[in-house]
Order: structure tokens, then sequence, then C-alpha cells
């Protein structure tokens, strides 16, 4: 499919043409073993860190790209063309979800501390926001955090981690101040292995089946404050546009791999004298998905580069969350509909892509979330 975009440079051009040389030569031949082991090598992680890829938007003293949303777009949308939804969440939570928690508002101790290991892959971060009782709704949250001499500890359950068993370091959201409100949530930073932290067990899920999801248990775990108390609300809301861009791309790249493959079956694939491509009904219907997915790859750019212009654009990042994430389980659906019985088989691609999608209007606000953030501002 057609891959320019009016907001991208020589720079981005050549990126991703990296990005998809090192998805289709490391990544899919490799990934159906992941699935079954329910989380990505680290090593993996650690070339993508050796390639530059895991630090795009932080800066060069850490080694990193110093690029923006834009490149947060590109590199969510090559993770989701290599068809494991699973393997894209991995990295896209480590680069544009948790971290940058620790890149905004750390402390220059923290910073020097943790960010060289992050950009490099020695350093895997997860963000523990959601609880059993508290998803979208940030505010509700019942984890709490208590100060107790110099350190801080925190005791409550977070659950749908991506990253959550396997994170060298996890940022929390915490209650602070309970009966605050808003202002009485703070974030956190817990290292892998602090006293009174665990992970209660590995959750078991429809689709993303090689990203490592857990329900994450803190019983007066050690902590330390990431930014100012009272600040981590503010926080998570500035996150989240990034986080939907990130998943709004992702969707994106996912709908193009399975449109390409639902081309290829239908022009090879016999039926009623022909072949499906030979169809009229089949081309259109084809057609029409390759021009919203355009429609939606757009969106997507548009939204990334308001953000890197330092626009508000919560509006804009809510449309293109809600619209490729309703549009990439359309496009499953039509896909694998088009594959006929071959595409219900576990061995192939579009059934697993099917599953994997299902997530991409409910993870990181949900639809109906998003429509709300639209009305908002109408």
């Amino acid at each position: 499919m057609h891959t320019s975009s009016a907001y991208f440079d020589d720079t981005h051009r050549l990126l991703r043409d990296t990005l998809r040389r090192f998805v289709d030569k490391e990544v899919v031949p490799r990934a159906e073993s992941w699935e079954a082991q329910g989380f990505v090598p680290r090593e993996v992680l650690r070339e993508m860190g050796r390639c530059g890829f895991l630090g795009l938007r932080y800066p060069e003293k850490y080694h990193g790209g110093g690029m923006d949303a834009l490149a947060t777009a590109l590199l969510a949308e090559e993770l989701g063309r290599s068809g494991f939804g699973g393997f894209a969440a991995t990295v896209l939570v480590h680069t544009d979800m948790a971290s940058p928690h620790l890149a905004r508002a750390g402390s220059p101790a923290q910073l020097e501390r943790w960010m060289p290991g992050i950009v490099a892959g020695d350093l895997i971060t997860a963000v523990a926001v959601t609880e059993p009782d508290a998803g979208s709704d940030v505010k509700a949250i019942r984890t709490t955090a208590r100060r107790e001499g110099d350190a801080w500890l925190l005791r409550g359950t977070k659950t749908f981690i991506t990253n959550g068993a396997l994170a060298d370091l996890v940022f929390v959201a915490a209650k602070s101040e309970p009966g605050a409100g808003a202002k009485g949530v703070s974030m956190f930073a817990v290292q892998r292995g602090a006293r009174g932290f665990s992970v209660g067990r590995r959750l078991d899920k429809m689709g993303w089946r090689c990203s490592d999801t857990a329900e994450l248990v803190f019983e007066d775990a050690a902590a330390e404050l990431i930014g100012e108390e009272g600040r981590g609300f503010y926080a998570i809301m500035r996150n989240f546009q990034n986080e939907r861009i990130a998943l709004a791309a992702m969707a994106m790249g996912e709908s193009a791999r399975a449109l390409e493959l639902t081309l290829g079956y239908a022009r090879t694939r016999k039926a009623f004298g022909g072949t499906l491509w030979d169809k009229q009904a089949v081309r259109q219907r084809l057609a029409g998905l390759a021009a919203r997915i355009e429609a939606g790859r757009e969106l997507v750019h548009r939204a990334a580069w308001l953000d890197a212009q330092g626009a508000d654009c919560v509006k804009e990042v809510s449309m293109a969350k809600a619209y490729c994430g309703e549009l990439t389980n359309e496009v499953m659906y039509d896909c694998l509909q088009f594959h006929g019985g071959s595409g219900y088989m576990r061995e192939s691609a579009i059934e697993r892509m099917y599953r994997d999608a299902r997530v991409q209007s409910i993870g990181g606000g949900a639809t109906e979330v998003m429509l709300e953030e639209v009305a908002k501002r109408l």
C-alpha cells in the first residue's frame, strides 16, 4: 500500500525503511514462538535498542533520536505491520506509554540512573494505572501511597498491565492524598525485586498473546516519587495523547498488512470459474477498505503533527483513536471473511490479527470514552 505522507521527511522515510527491514527479518519469522511462550525475548528488545528504535523521542545525551510524535506514529505503524499485536504492544508500552513518565518528570538523578538503560533495551518499563475497579476513570483508583521517612510505600493491586511480569521498572499511579480527587494522585517508580512488590498472576488473553500481561500486587512496596506530588493525574492525561497516537497508528499498520494479505489471497483463490479478484464486488469492497485505511493514516499523522507543534489536539487525537480502533476491527472482519475457512484456522495470520485487533477499540481509552472527549470539544 501507499506509505508516503506529506508530514514525513527523508529522515522519517529512512527510519521507516530500516524499521520495516528489521521487522521482516527479525520479527515475522520468529514471533509465532513468542506467541506460545507469552513474551518477547529480551535479546530482541536489546537489539531494537542497539538499532536506536527504543529512544526515538529521547535526548541525544541518552543516545536517543531527539524526534517528536511523528516518530511515534511511524514506529507504531511499522510494528503494527508485523501482524503480531503483542510484539507491537510490548515495544510501544515501553517507548511511548511507560518511560515518558520518567522522561518528562524524573529528577536529574533518576534520569541519569534509568534513561540510558531504557533507550538501550536493558531496562524494560511498564505503566500501572488500571485496577480491577478503575480503568479509564483514573480518579477512581484505590492504590495508596504513604510517606515513611524519606521513602514511599504503595499498597493496592493493578491489573491488565502490559510488560507487568517481566518489566524492570514500573511506573505506578497511586493516591498520595486520598479524598483530594485528581490532585491526590501521584506517580511512582517501583523496581523489580523491590520489597513488597510482586506479580499476582500472569493473565491469559484472547489476543496480543506474545505480550506479557499481569496483575501486580503492592504490599507496602518501596517506591520513588516521579515528579511532583499530586501531579500524577495530569501526567497520565498528558501521556494519554501519546498512547492514543501510538495505538491508532498501530491499528492502521495492522489494517494495511491485513489488506495486503487479503489482496494476495483474492488474486490467487479460485472460485466460480475465476479468482476472487475477478469479481467486481470483491475488488470494490477491498478498494473501499484501502481508502478508509488511507484516511485513517492521514488522521493519525495529522494528530501526531499537531502534537509535535505543541498544539492542543485532544479532539484530533481522540478522533484518530476512535476511528482507527473501530476501523481495524471492521478491516479484520472483512479480511477474514474473504479468506473463508482458511482464515478461521489457527495457522492463519488473519485469524491471529483478527483476535489481536479486538482490543484496539478498548485499550488506551475505549471508543465510547474517546467520542465523549470529542463531543466535549465540538
